[in-house]
């Protein structure tokens, strides 16, 4: 079991030249053991669950996450059965899949990733391999940000994420 408090502690100290955020540590802090229990349970890599959801969530202020807890920006597509909320994202009233909790959130991410063939590959790639990770849900089209990859890879870099793995 790692100790999230130390682990950011280690890293704030030894990085203190780079500029870190408050609320993307705190998202850390809250959502890291989640991050790592789905990495044992399906082989996603927690430095890209936790940077992605930093991402997509701006750290867990954003107003899609506040009303539907998806801290992953998954879109409902045909075969969602479950709750939905309308956010604006690349259209305006884009259906959204909405979850009763975080974690319910992060295991739908996980389960989603592992079941669509377009991201089959990124299970090849070892855990600590974030830049191919990155860059290969860049490529399989997961967003449509053209900056998608180098930021994940950023906020892994700064926050030292690649030791949750």
């Amino acid at each position: 079991m790692i100790n999230l408090s130390l682990l950011l502690s280690v890293h704030v100290n030894i990085h203190a030249q780079e500029v870190t955020s408050p609320a993307i540590l705190s998202y850390i802090e809250r959502y890291a053991e989640l991050a790592i229990q789905e990495m044992d349970r399906t082989g996603i890599p927690a430095a890209i669950k936790i940077a992605q959801g930093i991402l997509e969530t701006d750290a867990g202020r954003s107003e899609l996450v506040q009303q539907s807890n998806n801290h992953f920006g998954i879109k409902c597509k045909t075969s969602w059965t479950g709750e939905k909320v309308y956010h604006d994202d690349d259209e305006a009233g884009e259906c959204f899949r909405k979850y009763n909790s975080a974690s319910d959130s992060y295991a739908d991410h996980s389960d989603y990733l592992k079941s669509q063939p377009r991201y089959a590959f990124l299970f090849n790639y070892d855990l600590n391999d974030y830049k191919s990770w990155a860059w290969g849900l860049k490529k399989a089209g997961y967003a449509t940000n053209p900056s998608y990859a180098q930021t994940l890879i950023k906020f892994i870099e700064t926050y030292n994420l690649n030791s949750l793995n």
